[in-house]
């Protein structure tokens, strides 16, 4: 009983790291260790023995705040001393991720029609936020309400397996903020991300569910159309971007080192995964 306990606790850490890690899918990460269904039919059927799940996700839970407040300390420093290379870092993950998207879009069927949704997403979700960059600039709010859509961003990712949030956080200029509040526990930043996430996962989940019964192949195209989109928004140096780097020195070898393990992090992920599938 103590070993099980513990062992949820460490597959929690594990989750947890997920939550924050650009690239990597909380969603993903509980499938792996076989906890992603019982999570959806704990929340689809809440009532349905609480006690019992409840005591069970309590190392889970516990766990998986562990994994976010160890890793938020060496992303805020890297984010503060080497961003260019650690987005680099970011990207290589999500690149290391989009075969299996890819392939988890298709896997029924693929037409030409859901190509050109995917493009139409990418295309629509990459101006939206072109324009939201040249209003707010490095000026996008940061307040309760921001905040709490950070945690709906988190909570999708465990909704929708493979989606990282990571990314849009990164763009949207929150993910540093994010992580220094991890660091030195900001309850002003911590308790909306907590009560979005709540708030999307108790009330979306069955919408997100339905859309994928009954539109799975568009609906997943449309997120992976998105996913590319907010993932060009974040190369550094390009016009776009608020990161300013020039690239002839010695710094883009390392920007090329962390694109590189980055894409081997996200696609060793996906590999893990589809070993727990089978």
């Amino acid at each position: 009983m103590i070993i099980d306990w513990f062992l949820r606790l460490i597959k929690g850490a594990l989750i947890g790291t997920g939550f924050i890690l650009p690239g990597v899918s909380g969603g993903a990460l509980a499938a792996v260790f076989g906890l992603y269904e019982r999570i959806i039919e704990f929340i689809a059927h809440i009532t349905r023995n609480f006690i019992k799940n409840i005591l069970f996700f309590i190392p889970v839970g516990i766990g998986a705040l562990i994994g976010m407040f160890l890793l938020s300390h060496p992303l805020a420093f890297f984010l503060e001393n080497y961003e260019t290379q650690v987005l680099w870092g970011f990207i290589g993950c999500i690149i290391g991720t989009l075969p299996k998207l890819w392939e988890d879009a298709g896997k029924m069927g693929r037409t030409k029609k859901h190509i050109m949704i995917m493009i139409v997403s990418l295309v629509v979700g990459f101006v939206f936020l072109l324009c939201a960059e040249l209003y707010f600039g490095a000026n996008i709010p940061r307040n309760i309400g921001t905040w709490a859509m950070a945690g709906v961003l988190i909570a999708l990712g465990i909704l929708v397996p493979g989606m990282s949030p990571s990314n849009f956080l990164v763009y949207l200029g929150m993910y540093k903020p994010m992580a220094d509040a991890f660091k030195t526990f900001d309850l002003l930043v911590l308790l909306p991300i907590a009560i979005g996430g709540a708030a999307c996962i108790f009330s979306l989940s069955k919408a997100v569910y339905a859309l994928f019964s009954k539109a799975y192949t568009g609906f997943f195209h449309v997120i992976l159309g998105i996913v590319l989109a907010s993932t060009i928004m974040i190369i550094p140096g390009t016009p776009w971007s608020e990161v300013v780097y020039n690239y002839l020195n010695l710094g883009t070898l390392v920007c090329a080192v962390t694109l590189a393990a980055g894409a081997l992090l996200g696609w060793g992920m996906c590999l893990l995964e589809e070993k727990y599938k089978k």
